[in-house]
């Protein structure tokens, strides 16, 4: 016990440092090469801190544990609404950007619903994830063609600037690097302590292991909230979420197709649907989330727990 303890402090420790150099990295480089913020959270940071997930998921595959791939994403997605959206608004409400976001919201509600309708006949086969990956790509096209017309009204950035990129994107790689390993020991140790408490399999792929894969981006999130930095608190997020449905499962289930339990088809993935949902309510509210709806956020995952553990 007293190793896995040890662990888990020292995954924690790498989690917070790797956080700091990711936003203080990404906002450098959104900064000298005249991108909006936004883009690179979606893009850049969103995808490095899914990576746990990716690597999570794709070895639960490769393992038949198909169960666990997708309750991983599922839960993690579950997760950075409920969580990290919840605690970083609570810290200080959020506002983003209005058109930008406006232009991810339609991914971000239609990815879960896409999901729930391919996996209604239990699977997750080859053709299925190539539907996900076409998504996937349409949302990368949509969004840097929204950002570049954004960048043509600005001023363009310097040639100084976009030389002197090379130390920012040194610190995003070590920032990533650390969230990994931490996201790692962390979850490994915690996973080891649940088993030691006699918690099921299933509900440690639902919670411990995706609570756990999502830790960067809740670092990320809460630090970037913190620095004021709301539209890569936000933007990590809903990238996050899009990144794990489209492109983690997608690319997973060409691989590997995988086999969908009932339980999560009736349960979690519409639970997940609607914590993506309640994103609408930042179109009513001038694109902020208040420490109100990030109070309901928490109340509402909470909520969700209690019934995995009931």
């Amino acid at each position: 016990m007293q190793q896995e303890l040890a662990f888990l402090i020292a995954g924690l420790a790498l989690l917070i440092a790797g956080a700091e150099l990711l936003v203080s990295g990404a906002s450098s480089i959104a900064k000298r090469m005249g991108v909006a913020p936004i883009l690179i959270a979606l893009t850049v940071v969103a995808f490095g801190t899914s990576t746990p997930e990716f690597a999570v998921s794709l070895l639960a595959a490769l393992r038949g544990q198909t169960d666990l791939a997708v309750a991983n994403v599922v839960g993690s997605n579950s997760f950075n609404i409920g969580i990290i959206l919840g605690i970083s608004a609570l810290l200080r409400p959020l506002k983003v950007e209005e058109g930008s976001l406006k232009r991810e919201i339609p991914f971000v509600l239609g990815a879960p619903i896409l999901l729930w309708v391919l996996c209604r006949d239990g699977s997750l086969g080859r053709p299925d994830g190539f539907i996900l990956m076409s998504f996937f790509i349409a949302f990368l096209r949509r969004s840097f063609r929204g950002s570049a017309r954004a960048s043509n009204a600005e001023a363009a950035a310097t040639s100084a600037n976009r030389a002197a990129i090379a130390m920012p994107i040194i610190a995003v790689l070590a920032g990533l690097a650390g969230l990994v390993l931490g996201a790692r020991w962390f979850t490994e140790a915690a996973v080891a302590i649940a088993r030691d408490f006699g918690v099921s399999e299933l509900v440690i792929g639902l919670t411990l292991v995706s609570a756990g894969t999502s830790l960067p981006e809740l670092t990320t999130s809460i630090l970037a909230a913190l620095r004021s930095k709301d539209d890569i608190a936000v933007g990590n997020v809903t990238g996050s979420n899009i990144f794990n449905v489209l492109f983690i499962l997608g690319s997973v289930a060409i691989v590997k197709p995988l086999v969908v339990g009932g339980a999560m088809v009736r349960f979690d993935i519409p639970v997940m649907a609607a914590f993506s949902l309640s994103v609408l309510p930042l179109m009513r509210t001038g694109m902020r989330i208040s420490r109100l709806e990030g109070g309901l956020l928490l109340l509402g995952y909470f909520a969700y727990l209690a019934t995995l553990f009931s």
